[in-house]
């Protein structure tokens, strides 16, 4: 052993390391891995300890160094030692998925040289094991398959022994962007690879039901048309066709909030707002058809507005028309067709006295006792950890079938979660034609991520990987354990096809949490079961979320946004036992008692979103796209443009000179987008930041987990760096959820790689500072700290080279008005200033516009979508999309301060907090949205840029508010590229 004589030096002692010597030959082949384990770093402490000696005396600059390796060492002995005195039973640290598989779980994190007694023998951990990863209890040689539930997850690439870390090329990426405090291995010791599943039909045995219960058990339920069934909730529904109108829905159901609050029997009026529909020819129309259909006639739907404008790419008339076409019971729910065709504040008028009408009629509506063969529950996991499918996915299974037993309905989904876990899905199936079904769905599911330069093996986040999922096979063997080994899957149906009779189901979906749900609820289901190993907080509007978490650590952490523990089994509770608390906890907030996610107040929609691809024909040429240089323009001289002597008043803060100053919070996923929304909210309700900040606000959306990697992923993190280090950003701070791909440490990664200075922001994660109710106060702490600590802003005035301007047209363009835009243009770019055109506009195409500004007809984007720009002058943006609201998040996280609107249709959903101004010189428009036009170009011409510049000035010093801005037209949502594609 070492002993300590005094501060400089260590002495080995001789006698007792002899006595060890001389025992060797009496040791097992364990123990003697352990001394000499042991003996290593005895060793490695002399060597060291050599050098800082020798350090001291020869190179006297170098005993610094040499001190920091030596401090190093001694902390990571010190973590060692106390592992290495003490020998764990392998129940205490560990837990093996099924006997017979050759690697195990750590249940909590164990250091390297942690010291565990398996099956009669000691094993030595060769690194530190996080909570949840895996290490081998049994040798493994190269090419043999690693097992958990006895099902491959990978192949080993070298000697694995027991007591080593198991980890793939992608756990050890993912981790080298992590800020950990110990060392991971430099290469992976096994691949994943599976072989392919392949049915063997000609063997294939249809297996028997499990054997239905002759008693029944009854909640408490609305009873609808025996089409629709019972709903566990009653609520007035909102229904944005598109996602054009989602910004109506939801400042209509902001502005009803009051009408149902002292009405027990209405559980709330609540916006449905998505992103789809908004394009022309959409590649997922149907399944948005099926899906809208299917919101419609969920028997937790009391009544519900449908709105649309009328002349979307998907409308109220193809909706109903294709309800009515397959049998949805749609005249069996109080509902209305809308299409909105005046100004927003009227069509908001309107829509408030068709709900009003409605509350005398759903408040008639009751509760009655029901069999609880009328449930049908979905089945869900998100943010899933290694401990998922050892305790909170079995639970459900056990739910699930004693609910089927009872003659109710269980939907299993996630079609890319079950790739490599098909041998154990179809171990029991109906017939045939079901286990042909889901076969085909999975490759079908495969083949679209391949047109789009992706795998659908490449679902597992970040945060899947950092608690211990390693890769699709992983993963997806625990997410089908949320099927018990008894159940027989009865049915593989199409995203939102409805659920008409009871029994098992699997539904195609995406592994996106809020994708798949929404089909589950347009398939009928009037609960969601959702497990989770990190934390989600997902819930959706209107069909209550039962969250289910694995560990009790875990648990513990957010005990005020979980409902079950399922980590009780983990500690001795039997499943049975931990199932029927369950099943009666499942059948109270049936019957109306609420979940913790309907307490916190808060949940979002996605459907299934939009793919652009319809085969691989134009893959090369978008993976092989050039990349825009970033440098400004060049476009004509005109000595005849006049310059503009018109002045701004903005404010400078050392280098950063704006417009405005506002408190952002950037949610880094979509789960933390709700989240983000409500600390926003309060934060400007208490008038927090003023008057140094005008405003907080946050930018929710719809991206950053669920979603493929590669261009999309890089789309998405420019953007957020766009919009982060955007000049009206005062004081900024990253909120994660915690388990997706885009955390908190790969944004400070990748704005490493981008140059851009991490350390000003702050940040929050939802699931490690302990939830909703902890986050908060964190977050509002910091942005209270950052307001003390700030230096103040002193008042600069600008001409037209402080002026940052994006421009943008719908619908036809007036050349009068196409000119003077080009003329506009000239004096600001010429000036020194800033314009930013997507790429897309028509105004490109318009040779009004063009003409005077570039000698050639051949211009290509200078800049990509969402690029933060550099260098002032003219620019064009990339735009893979010909969404409006896509286009202009995109073009805001560019740094313009103002976007000019020129309308020649409908006006457009205004941004969060880049002021429009919606400018038009149509008639027609004019007729229908007086009161949403900002500014009407009419008369001379000649003066409309000075018009532009005058209302422009008043925007900028706020002392105009743009006019849609005001009444809560809204939106902010991110485009996927051509190559985005969900998982």
């Amino acid at each position: 052993m070492l002993t300590k004589k005094n501060d400089a030096t260590y002495c080995l002692n001789a006698h007792q390391l002899g006595e060890n010597i001389v025992v060797l030959t009496a040791l097992t082949l364990e123990e003697t891995q352990l001394f000499i384990y042991r003996l290593n770093r005895i060793l490695g402490f002399i060597l060291i300890t050599h050098a800082r000696l020798r350090a001291s005396h020869t190179m006297p600059g170098s005993l610094s160094a040499a001190n920091a390796v030596f401090g190093l060492f001694e902390k990571s002995h010190q973590r060692s030692q106390s592992s290495m005195d003490v020998v764990y039973q392998f129940e205490e640290v560990a837990r093996l998925p099924l006997p017979g598989d050759n690697c195990a779980v750590a249940i909590h994190q164990l250091n390297s040289g942690t010291v565990i007694q398996y099956e009669g023998k000691l094993l030595v951990l060769d690194y530190t094991v996080m909570e949840g990863h895996r290490f081998a209890v049994k040798a493994i040689a190269p090419g043999e398959d690693l097992l958990s539930w006895h099902l491959p997850f990978g192949v080993a690439l070298k000697p694995i022994q027991p007591g080593h870390y198991v980890i793939n090329e992608t756990v050890r990426e993912a981790l080298s962007v992590r800020q950990l405090t110990f060392a991971v291995s430099a290469e992976p010791n096994f691949a994943d690879q599976v072989s392919p599943y392949i049915l063997d039909e000609e063997n294939f045995r249809p297996a028997q039901a499990s054997p239905v219960f002759n008693d029944t058990r009854t909640f408490m339920g609305y009873r609808r048309h025996e089409d629709r069934g019972v709903g566990t909730r009653n609520y007035i529904v909102l229904l944005g066709t598109t996602s054009h109108t989602g910004s109506y829905v939801n400042e209509l159901a902001t502005r009803l909030q009051g009408e149902w609050k002292n009405d027990s029997n209405i559980d709330g009026i609540v916006p449905v707002a998505h992103t789809e529909g908004g394009t022309e020819k959409p590649n997922n129309v149907d399944l948005l058809l099926r899906t809208l259909a299917g919101f419609m006639v969920n028997p937790n739907v009391g009544a519900v507005l449908v709105v649309d404008y009328g002349n979307e790419a998907v409308t109220n008339k193809m909706v109903e028309a294709y309800a009515r076409e397959h049998s949805y019971p749609i005249d069996e729910v109080l509902h209305k067709f809308v299409s909105l065709t005046g100004s927003f504040e009227e069509e908001l008028v309107k829509g408030e006295a068709i709900v009003r009408e409605w509350l005398s009629t759903v408040k008639t509506m009751q509760r009655t006792p029901e069999s609880i063969r009328h449930l049908r529950i979905g089945l869900q996991c998100g943010g899933s950890d290694a401990f998922s499918g050892v305790s909170a996915n079995p639970l459900l299974g056990w739910v699930s079938e004693q609910l089927v037993r009872y003659g109710g309905a269980a939907s299993l989904a996630e079609t890319d979660e079950l790739i490599g876990a098909e041998p154990y899905i179809l171990s029991k199936v109906r017939n045939v034609e079901t286990a042909r079904k889901f076969l085909e769905l999975v490759n079908r599911f495969k083949e679209r991520t391949s047109w789009h330069g992706t795998s659908a093996e490449g679902n597992p986040s970040g945060g899947n990987m950092y608690r211990g999922l390693y890769n699709i096979y992983l993963k997806s063997i625990g997410a089908a354990m949320k099927k018990d080994p008894t159940t027989r899957i009865d049915y593989a149906t199409e995203y939102g096809e409805l659920m008409k009779d009871g029994g098992y189901y699997f539904m195609d979906s995406p592994g996106n949490d809020l994708e798949s749900i929404a089909g589950q609820v347009a398939a009928g289901c009037n609960m969601i079961f959702f497990t989770t190993g990190n934390g989600s907080i997902t819930n959706f509007p209107y069909v209550p979320t039962v969250k289910v978490v694995t560990t009790t650590r875990r648990f513990q952490l957010l005990s005020n946004d979980m409902d079950v523990n399922a980590g009780q089994y983990l500690e001795g509770k039997s499943m049975d036992e931990l199932g029927q608390e369950v099943f009666e906890l499942a059948l109270q907030i049936a019957s109306g008692q609420r979940s913790v996610g309907e307490k916190a107040g808060h949940a979002q929609v996605q459907i299934w979103r939009n793919w652009q691809q319809n085969d691989a024909s134009q893959l090369e040429t978008l993976l092989h796209t050039p990349v825009p240089t970033g440098a400004p323009i060049a476009i004509e001289d005109d000595a005849n443009t006049m310059a503009n002597s018109i002045q701004f008043s903005f404010t400078r803060h050392r280098n950063r000179q704006s417009s405005d100053n506002i408190g952002l919070i950037v949610p880094t996923s979509l789960c933390a987008g709700q989240v983000a929304g409500m600390i926003t909210r309060r934060l400007n309700e208490q008038g927090a930041g003023k008057p140094e900040l005008s405003r907080f606000v946050t930018l929710a959306h719809t991206e950053g987990c669920g979603t493929s990697g590669g261009p999309a992923e890089s789309l998405f993190a420019r953007t957020l760096i766009g919009y982060i280090t955007h000049p009206m950003v005062k004081h900024c701070l990253l909120l994660e959820h915690g388990c997706e791909k885009t955390h908190n440490d790969y944004m400070r990664h990748q704005m490493d790689v981008m140059g851009v200075d991490a350390s000003r922001l702050g940040y929050a994660s939802i699931q490690l500072d302990g939830g909703i109710a902890k986050v908060s106060e964190k977050v509002e702490a910091w942005f209270a700290d950052r307001l003390v600590a700030a230096d103040p802003a002193e008042k600069v005035t600008v001409g037209l080279e402080g002026l940052r301007i994006g421009i943008v047209s719908v619908g036809a363009i007036n050349k009068n008005a196409g000119e003077q835009l080009g003329v506009l243009t000239k004096i600001i770019v010429g000036a020194g200033g800033l314009v930013v055109i997507p790429e897309n506009s028509g105004l490109l195409a318009e040779d009004a516009f063009s003409q005077h500004l570039f000698s050639t007809s051949q211009v290509r984007p200078s800049i990509a979508y969402g690029e933060h720009v550099h260098r002032n002058g003219f620019h064009i943006m990339e735009t893979p999309t010909t969404h409006g609201v896509e286009t202009i998040t995109g073009l805001a996280a560019t740094g313009v301060e103002l976007i000019i609107a020129l309308i020649g249709d409908r006006p457009m959903q205004a941004h969060p907090f880049v002021p429009m101004l919606q400018v038009t010189s149509d008639q027609d428009v004019l007729h229908n949205h007086k009161q949403d036009v900002d500014l009407v170009l009419e008369g001379n011409p000649s003066i409309w840029v000075n018009h532009i510049l005058e209302r422009s000035k008043e925007i900028l010093e706020h002392s105009y508010v743009p006019r849609l801005y005001q009444k809560g037209n809204i939106d902010f949502q991110m485009t996927r590229g051509f190559l985005g594609v969900s998982l």
